[in-house]
């Protein structure tokens, strides 16, 4: 039985620890200062074409039909 409980013990930690529920939180970034710059730089990215996608889906970057000028979404004068 005190296998079962050393072995059930020792699953759950590793579990709280490799699924982000460690109870002192893990660093996000590195620290080599070249590395965390290059995460947060595509961190950042991934949130700006988040936007971006977005107002696509909800056909927001679209022109609107609500001008006092004619507009068609297709090319020429």
């Amino acid at each position: 039985m005190r296998k079962f409980l050393a072995a059930l013990t020792i699953m759950v930690a590793s579990l709280a620890v490799f699924e982000g529920c460690a109870p002192v939180p893990l660093p996000h970034y590195a620290a080599w200062k070249p590395k965390r710059v290059e995460e947060l730089l595509t961190d950042s990215e991934n949130l700006r074409q988040a936007g971006d996608d977005w107002e696509r889906a909800w056909l927001l970057d679209q022109p609107s039909h609500m001008t006092p000028f004619r507009t068609h979404g297709g090319l020429g004068p």
